[in-house]
């Protein structure tokens, strides 16, 4: 029997996140693509019984599950300076740079980690001081030692390119929405919950300056607009500020930017398949997957011009030329203003882009991601 050995160190406790999502989405995967004579094993640090029963319950078929001697947050510390994880060995396939990289490993071994995007370089503040040294100290650890580097997009590929030389290394297996997404019965009741208007533009994120969502706010507030209201799906406040207080500023009444906190995946679909139009106006990401969540409600979108989001969305949105810096607006209010407006005069144009955007969504499946993923191992 062939072993792939999976880390899964991301699901561990209740904290969301794309990593998160990422994990369980491919290694669920995985499971189901296991080829004839082959099985998946998670190797997770040391955690209690009734978490790694909890484990099992969400990965269903999965052979077994390894747990480590160390507890993640020693094993995150102990990482950066080649610790072996265990007796990890074999075929290891890593979803993050949380993995065993080290200098010896027995004939067969091979270790593929996953790099999502290059923020640690081009915007480490969005990953804090801390996060962004430890992903950079495991990204060279991975240059020396990993068999196989997986991104999501090419345009990561190419950045990260420009800090470390991985050779021929590199390979771009992207995501895709979760296999959760989908409108459920309840839909109109939850629609009434969250006091969803008959019209709105939808986002997705934070204040954060990275993801643009305050100059989309201040382009609400310009008349091209034609007062239609915002609701941001993610929470009101980050650090000191406030969507709210955003708008607060930029002019606008309170009904017209509303922060709906963290959804579920119920209540997003039914938020992503009323919404009239989708802005994602992020000024840096690794591949942008509330793009072809939208995508795959039919909705028109439009976002910036970040070259993974332009890649993903492979011409299926309007593109918005982002600014050099999250300090400077440099007239991108007023650019996201003009393309918001656009779609909402041109009834035709919003239809061509539901149609384009629906397409584009059936580019990505977690199925082709895993069986790629089975490939590159099956190379390795």
């Amino acid at each position: 029997m062939t072993t792939l050995r999976v880390v899964i160190d991301e699901l561990i406790g209740e904290t969301p996140g794309g990593a998160r999502r990422y994990t369980e989405e491919l290694t669920r995967q995985l499971i189901r693509t296991a080829p004839r004579g082959c099985e998946v094993v998670g190797i997770v640090s040391a955690v209690p019984d009734e978490e790694l029963e909890a484990l099992r319950s969400a990965l269903p078929g999965i052979a077994d599950i390894a747990r480590l001697p160390l507890a993640h947050r020693e094993l995150a510390v102990a990482l950066p300076g080649g610790v072996s994880m265990g007796s990890v060995r074999g075929m290891v396939h890593a979803p993050s740079l949380f993995a065993p990289l080290r200098k010896r490993r027995d004939e067969g071994d091979q270790v593929a980690v996953t790099i999502h995007d290059t923020l640690a370089w081009t915007h480490p503040d969005s990953l804090g001081a801390g996060g962004a040294l430890w992903t950079k100290a495991m990204a060279k650890r991975a240059r020396k030692h990993a068999d196989a580097i997986v991104v999501p997009t090419h345009a990561v590929a190419a950045r990260l390119s420009e800090e470390l030389d991985f050779g021929d290394r590199i390979r771009v297996i992207g995501g895709a929405p979760a296999t959760t997404l989908r409108l459920p019965a309840d839909a109109d009741e939850r629609a009434a919950r969250l006091a969803l208007p008959d019209s709105y533009a939808l986002t997705l994120g934070s204040i954060m300056p990275r993801k643009g969502v305050a100059p989309l706010i201040r382009a609400i507030a310009r008349p091209e607009t034609h007062g239609i209201p915002l609701l941001i799906a993610g929470p009101d406040r980050y650090g000191d500020g406030s969507a709210t207080g955003v708008a607060a500023a930029a002019g606008l009444p309170e009904d017209r930017v509303r922060a709906l906190g963290r959804l579920d995946d119920a209540d997003l679909a039914v938020v992503l398949s009323r919404a009239t139009v989708f802005v994602y106006p992020s000024l840096a990401e690794g591949f942008g997957l509330p793009i072809v969540e939208a995508f795959k409600f039919g909705l028109p979108v439009i976002h910036s011009d970040d070259p993974a989001l332009v890649e993903v969305a492979g011409g299926a949105g309007v593109v918005v030329e982002r600014v050099s810096s999250p300090d400077d607006d440099d007239g991108y209010s007023e650019r996201l203003a003009a393309a918001i407006g656009r779609v909402l005069d041109d009834d035709a144009l919003r239809e061509r882009l539901g149609v384009l955007g629906s397409d584009r969504a059936r580019a990505f499946s977690w199925r082709d991601s895993a069986e790629r993923v089975w490939q590159l191992h099956a190379d390795l």
